[in-house]
C-alpha cells in the first residue's frame, strides 16, 4: 500500500502517549546496539538469536499498542463520519505487513 488516507491522526497522540513510544523504541535502539556489540565480540550464536528474540518481541509490542491508539481513535472517529470502511480496509493492509 503506497497511499494512506490520512497524513496525520484524527486526534493527535499527548504528549505522555509520545513519550511512551519513544521510550520503548530507545530501549529496543538500545538492544540493537547490544547485538552489534556481541557480534563484534563473537559472543555465542544463541545468545543473540535470543537477544533477536527479544528485540522482536519488543518491536510487536510497540505495534500493538500503535495499532491499539489507532483503533480507539483513528478508525473510530472515521466510521462515525462515514469513512469506515475505508480506514478497515487500510488498517488490515497494514495487519497483514504485521503477519509476513
Amino acid at each position: 500500500m503506497d497511499k494512506f488516507l490520512h497524513d496525520h491522526p484524527s486526534k493527535p497522540r499527548t504528549k505522555d502517549e509520545k513519550q511512551k513510544v519513544i521510550n520503548r523504541l530507545k530501549r529496543i535502539e538500545g538492544q540493537v546496539r547490544g547485538i552489534q556489540k556481541m557480534v563484534e565480540e563473537d559472543r555465542y550464536c544463541v545468545d543473540i538469536l535470543v537477544q533477536i528474540s527479544a528485540i522482536q518481541s519488543a518491536l510487536k509490542n510497540v505495534g500493538f499498542s500503535v495499532t491499539e491508539r489507532h483503533i480507539n481513535h483513528c478508525v473510530s472517529d472515521a466510521i462515525k463520519q462515514g469513512e469506515g470502511q475505508e480506514t478497515i480496509e487500510e488498517l488490515m493492509d497494514v495487519l497483514k505487513q504485521f503477519s509476513k
